[in-house]
């Protein structure tokens, strides 16, 4: 069977068993801080047996994108060494949530590998937890005594954390000995005896005192490693001899012209299967939008890209090559997870880009290592080398380490260590803030936040200390998420104090005021924000919404927010980017932003719980956030915009006005810098630039020509607006014979504006529509008709306007279809407005 066919035949195996064949969730565990990567196929069901989620079913079975590179799962050294380890990996996995438990788990674990996949019954073991007398009888029907073994904790209890669901797991081993001696190496971890599914039963509670309660539900969790259950059906013994590697693998033997052998641990060999390994963590990583970088689990990434880097360069590539086995990994792994063919591009200019930059690296730091290796002592690489290799030249303590090991000497990492904290330490500032430090008591009052709907209210004064004043309800935002606190004004018995800053600690929610206030606790205090500046901000926060989006249609998906700050004046945007975002695309971006604010959509907000708000895919949430039981989902545009988000935010996205990019700018290696303004800070922008044309004169067309754009943009917002409104005007216009007559006078500034917009209407009236629109522009009144086809050449526009322009002292004319005219006597144009619909009927 080929992998392609053994995957299939899983999903259908546990479909006839009326399991929900469900997606694979991303190998990046958005919304759940706990975790750098998404190592295991019950991460996605981890509410269901935490109690705080559901599924609207109660069977479930998949194939899930793993990756355990760090923490407790950490598998990188053994990688390529051995031949059953990988940083990324699949989990075929079923689940049972409440419904069926051990006996049917079993039952349908020996089904499948013995019925289905025909397995030779003699090689297969199983363990069992040692009191877990369950298990073992359920066992007996299948197998020997002495091929059920029973094993304590370390192997066979399985538990989420320190506290909570748990229970008794029992695994299954396949023996590869010849001689089917493979009773006494289970749990050995040796490559002969491998155990291939884990089938773990959830039953426990594990309280904080370390006692185990009973859950009011049991549950099934297993999972299986793909990898090794395809080396035990396709008879090989290494995983990378399955047809799941060895394309990558041939593709490596042809680019390097070395040779591969099966399972020999030679270093050309071992070289090939972590290259192999690797680019299957890099590309699955980067596809659901991760990044190499110096945090986190983009430092993992890079310290994985630069391993397999530093292999490549020992099977004698001195170019980048790891980028070119994507479309070999694409063509083994695509059909299955499509993510890989729409981020190609994207994957292989980071992988590419990163290949590059740390080439140059490699070279040097590899001559310094051999320098500082034969000055060793007692075969030991000092922790201060290694910090100057780190500090001095740029080469990971990773590197350090594997070519220390394969020299047989060892790094002094205590000592590195300690040398690394000294430089955090030196290079630790401490933020500077414009307001004096201020001493927060520790006080426990509630305070509720009614900012969303109210910027002034009275309320309850419940503590006060010097400038200190916490109230029972309080409309000041507390910067949260980015945005920045509010300022405003109290009243408190009669006098007025400036509310300079906000915090909160826990539930109590304190303003800070320009100057101390008297003891008045249980009195009423009037809480007032600036509004203004207020505004200001939610223009910039609903505005950074629209640019994320938009950063990711025009730059892509892995686009992922690193930061942010909405203040009035201006908003700042972080994120993972592997290059400049040029001009043009800088370009696109603003003019999407702006597209999204002529649009006139309204911005919707909704709570949820976050359970039901992880279901949606589409919502936006990121990784490290605290998020509560509810949260707030910020939606413009379900096919647009969907965020988790607990900021201020418009009613409609016009009101943001208008917006301009100012600045791009990388602010650390992989992350780059939008800073944009809105509404009036553009127009500022705009009268800024007016300012500097004089001086500016090599500038004059460039600059002229930005004004007349973005003087364009305001204008066209204007009429969007209005024409917004037309809409309104046509549901209550007039009927005449089945014709709607739509009379309205609008204020614009030049007679093309008022035909834009009656072009508009006539376009919005479709079919049998008749309208006239009147402005006054320069003590003139002006007007313009405009008439549906379908009906042009029995209601001409141009003699319908003629006739309307006679009552104002004038005359005009035009085509059946559109037509303009004016007149001065403005006294008239009231009684022109009232019988137009007159003239029609009469026409």
């Amino acid at each position: 069977m080929t992998s392609r066919e053994i995957r299939q035949s899983f999903l259908d195996f546990f479909k006839s068993k009326q399991h929900k064949i469900v997606s694979s969730a991303p190998v990046i565990p958005y919304g759940d801080p706990t975790l750098l990567f998404t190592n295991a196929g019950m991460n996605q069901f981890k509410d269901v047996f935490l109690g705080i989620g559901n599924r609207d079913y109660v069977r479930a079975a998949d194939t899930q994108k793993c990756i355990r590179v760090s923490g407790k799962h950490n598998d990188l050294e053994e990688v390529g060494v051995d031949t059953y380890h990988h940083t990324f990996f699949e989990m075929l996995g079923n689940w049972s949530f409440g419904d069926y438990y051990k006996a049917e788990a079993i039952e349908w674990a020996w089904e499948l590998l013995t019925q289905v996949w025909k397995l030779p019954e003699e090689r297969l073991h199983a363990t069992v937890y040692k009191t877990d007398d369950e298990a073992y009888q359920i066992w007996q029907k299948y197998l020997p005594e002495d091929r059920i073994h029973k094993f304590a904790e370390k192997d066979n209890f399985w538990e989420m954390g320190e506290t909570g669901p748990c229970g008794p797991c029992s695994e299954i081993h396949y023996d590869r000995t010849a001689d089917l001696s493979g009773g006494k190496l289970v749990n050995a971890g040796v490559s002969e005896v491998i155990e291939i599914w884990n089938l773990v039963f959830i039953q426990y509670n594990r309280k904080s005192n370390g006692e185990l309660e009973n859950l009011a539900a049991t549950h099934v969790d297993t999972g299986m490693g793909f990898e090794r259950i395809c080396a035990v059906i396709q008879g090989k013994e290494s995983n990378y001899d399955t047809d799941i590697f060895m394309p990558l693998i041939n593709k490596l033997v042809e680019l390097s012209g070395k040779i591969y052998l099966n399972n020999e641990n030679n270093p050309d060999s071992i070289a090939m299967r972590v290259i192999s390994d690797h680019i299957r963590t890099l590309a699955f990583a980067i596809a659901d939008g991760a990044l190499p970088g110096n945090e986190g689990r983009g430092y993992v990434l890079r310290r994985i890209l630069r391993r397999a880097c530093r292999f490549a360069r020992n099977i004698g590539f001195s170019e980048p090559v790891i980028y070119k086995l994507l479309p070999v990994l694409i063509d083994t792994m695509g059909d299955e997870f499509p993510e890989l063919i729409s981020h190609q591009d994207t994957i292989s200019r980071i992988i590419k880009g990163e290949e590059v930059s740390f080439l140059h690296t490699l070279d040097r730091g590899i001559e310094i290592f051999e320098e500082k290796a034969k000055l060793a002592k007692n075969n030991e690489i000092s922790g201060e080398d290694a910090f100057i290799l780190y500090d001095t030249y740029g080469f990971p303590y990773d590197l350090t380490e594997l070519l220390a090991r394969e020299k047989g000497l060892i790094v002094n990492k205590s000592q590195f260590d300690i040398l690394m904290n000294e430089q955090k330490e030196r290079s630790r500032t401490s933020r500077k803030s414009s307001l004096q430090e201020v001493e927060i008591p520790s006080v426990s009052f509630k305070t509720k936040f009614v900012g969303y709907d109210f910027l002034e209210i009275d309320s309850e004064v419940l503590y006060v200390e010097n400038n200190l004043v916490v109230c029972a309800e309080t409309p000041f935002y507390t910067e949260s998420g980015g945005q920045v606190s509010d300022i405003g004004i109290i009243i408190l018995a009669g006098e007025t104090y400036i509310v300079l800053e906000m915090k909160k600690i826990a539930d109590t929610i304190f303003h800070i005021c320009d100057r101390n206030i008297e003891h008045l606790i249980g009195s009423i205090a009037n809480l007032k924000v600036d509004a203004n500046r207020r505004k200001d901000i939610m223009r910039n926060h609903s505005a950074t919404h629209l640019l994320h989006e938009s950063l990711r249609d025009v730059l892509g998906n892995h686009i992922q927010q690193a930061g942010s700050l909405v203040a009035p004046e201006y908003l700042r945007f972080d994120f993972n980017h592997f290059e400049k975002v040029n001009q043009y695309q800088l370009n696109e971006i603003e003019k999407l932003v702006n597209k999204k604010i002529l649009e006139n959509i309204n911005v919707n907000v909704e709570e949820k719980s976050l359970e039901d708000a992880k279901k949606n895919s589409k919502i936006k949430m990121f990784f490290g956030d605290k998020y509560g039981d509810t949260v707030r989902v910020i939606t413009m545009d379900p096919k647009f915009s969907l965020e988790l988000c607990g900021g201020t935010h418009v009613n409609n996205t016009s009101e943001i006005a208008l917006f301009k990019i100012i600045s791009e700018s990388s602010v650390a290696a992989g992350i780059r810098r939008v800073e944009a303004i809105t509404g009036k800070k553009v127009i500022e922008y705009i009268e800024n630039l007016n300012s500097k044309i004089n001086e500016l004169e090599k500038s004059k067309d460039t600059l002229n020509n930005k004004i007349k754009s973005l003087e364009k943009t305001i204008n066209d917002i204007k009429i969007s607006n209005i024409s917004n409104n037309l809409s309104d005007l046509i549901r209550n216009a007039e009927l005449f014979n089945d014709i709607k007559i739509v009379v309205h006078q609008i204020s614009v500034e030049n007679i093309d504006e008022l035909r834009n917009i009656a072009d508009n209407l006539r376009n919005e009236l479709a079919n049998s529509g008749i309208g006239l629109i009147a402005t006054i522009i320069e003590d003139k009144a002006q007007i313009v008709c405009v008439v549906t086809d379908n009906i042009k050449d029995k209601y001409p526009a141009g003699k319908l306007v003629g006739l309307a322009a006679k009552m104002l002292g004038g005359g005009g004319g035009g085509k059946p279809h559109l037509a303009t005219a004016g007149g001065k006597d403005l006294d008239k144009l009231p009684e022109l407005l009232n019988n137009f619909v007159d003239i029609v009927k009469n026409f």
